[in-house]
């Protein structure tokens, strides 16, 4: 019998992620006050809160939530921009069609962003697409080919690298100045990132979300509408089980209103293999993040499960020689080498866009994101109820063959003060193979990070299977070497 929907006493226990109730005269937390169906002076502290992207997202989401309100702390190393996202933000709060009342403000050091915060959001590009571009095409000298370059190979090692200490202080300072917040992390590599906050300060309530699993609910959504004739499916009313670790999710589950989804989707993979699928008004070919999902196609046909991340993040995982063994093999696969070279061009675009939207030359426009951080929120205040998919330590065995230590992506409910991750059940010995070199240098790195052992990045390289087999013992420290002197 599938055990998706069971939890138990012991194994919410042992994860910790309940938060003791602190209610006093109608207030929960540190600052919030709960009226009304409403929950308001909510202090959420963004470290990160110069993003230009994330952060834009993030405040269009609240601006379309009325339930709740309060202040945003804006922290970022680079003030300015914080200080463009605090004009933006509290333009958008006088906006009319803003149904959610927020404050913006520049907090000047951590300490100040943080001291009784209720909600930390963690959203940091770790140094600059600079040191991005290393860790994306250094490793091309070698014929190793990354489509991502920020959670797997040598690029997500390297960029693990950089990112671990960062998030050592930042748990650091969560302990020391709001050890009862929630920590919500949006910045990849996303395991290494939970990963660390947790070795740090175990008691740490954070979680990491991730959009990839609404993508392949999207797909299915599309999928089960082409083939059972059914129009204006919800990506939401796909059900799915969810197991895996970040960027390597998988379904072993997927239905739609007492329909199981495997059956309709095998029964487009073999008709429409070869082409793939590419949802209305997008192509592949004209989006350097858009794909066709024909890796996931395969490795439905491979292994049985529906594969939950989009094309680019799945094929790093997997070994160098097959979906990423050179540029022409990629595009034969219908997806895309995201370059820094496209990724330093969007960002002078967001440069222009932050000085039209902070001048009010242009508007933010209120449509829906497709995330749910917010949504998520608003459960953790109490005023609803959620499952969806997150990315928590595996302490509670949602994944029965994974180490508690590994940061695990399956579903949870998501409720006032709480968080109650459900048993997924096991992947299945073949998926487990493919996953298992990852969580270990998951370990690896972190280790590596903490001790500046660089002899531990080379065993780190060696073990990918992106780099595995594909040069020699001395061409792959020679690698790590030089993208550590160039990218650190």
């Amino acid at each position: 019998m599938h055990s998706h929907g069971m939890r138990t006493e012991r194994m919410l226990r042992k994860a910790s992620f309940d938060r003791h109730e602190c209610r006093r005269n109608g207030r929960t937390g540190v600052g919030m006050k709960y009226l009304n169906d409403k929950a308001e002076d909510i202090q959420i502290a963004y470290i990160g809160g110069g993003s230009r992207g994330w952060a834009w997202t993030f405040m269009t989401d609240l601006a379309m939530e009325g339930a709740i309100s309060g202040t945003i702390r804006l922290y970022d190393i680079d003030r300015e921009a914080a200080k463009a996202n605090e004009m933006i933000g509290n333009r958008l709060r006088q906006r009319a069609d803003a149904a959610g009342k927020w404050d913006y403000r520049v907090a000047e050091t951590l300490e100040e962003a943080l001291t009784g915060a209720d909600f930390v959001v963690i959203s940091i590009l770790p140094k600059t697409f600079d040191e991005m571009e290393i860790d994306v095409h250094m490793p091309e000298r070698l014929g190793i080919y990354q489509s991502v370059g920020d959670t797997a190979g040598p690029g997500g090692i390297i960029r693990s690298m950089r990112t671990i200490p960062m998030f050592v202080e930042f748990a650091e300072a969560v302990r020391k100045y709001c050890a009862d917040a929630w920590v919500i992390n949006y910045t990849n590599p996303m395991s290494v990132c939970v990963r660390t906050l947790y070795h740090v300060f175990p008691q740490i309530k954070a979680f990491g979300c991730c959009h990839e699993v609404f993508g392949t609910q999207k797909v299915l959504a599309g999928i089960a509408e082409r083939e059972l004739g059914i129009e204006g499916i919800k990506r939401e009313d796909i059900h799915v089980n969810v197991l895996g670790i970040n960027h390597f999710t998988w379904f072993d589950y997927a239905s739609y209103k007492g329909i199981d989804l495997f059956p309709v989707y095998k029964n487009y993979i073999d008709s429409h293999f070869e082409e793939g699928y590419e949802e209305n008004d997008h192509n592949w070919a004209n989006s350097t993040f858009e794909c066709a999902h024909r890796v996931k196609m395969d490795l439905f046909r491979r292994y049985g499960l529906i594969a939950a991340a989009g094309d680019r993040h799945l094929a790093e995982f997997m070994p160098g020689d097959e979906y990423l063994k050179d540029p022409e093999t990629v595009k034969s696969w219908k997806f895309g080498l995201t370059t820094v070279a496209w990724r330093k061009n969007q960002l002078r675009e967001r440069l222009e866009q932050s000085r039209r939207l902070a001048a009010g030359e242009e508007e933010i426009g209120l449509q829906p994101t497709g995330e749910e951080g917010i949504l998520l929120i608003k459960a953790l205040c109490g005023l609803t109820r959620v499952v969806s998919n997150v990315n928590i330590p595996n302490t509670g065995s949602q994944i029965r063959n994974l180490p508690e230590t590994a940061v695990v992506e399956t579903n949870a409910v998501f409720e006032r003060n709480a968080i109650r991750p459900l048993i997924a059940g096991s992947l299945p010995e073949e998926i487990l193979r493919l996953t298992m070199p990852h969580v270990e240098n998951h370990e690896r790195v972190l280790k590596a990070a903490l001790t500046t052992d660089r002899e531990l990045v080379a065993e780190a390289f060696a073990n990918d299977p992106l780099v595995k087999g594909r040069a020699s013992e001395a061409d792959i420290r020679k690698l790590a070497e030089d993208m550590l002197a160039a990218a650190l």
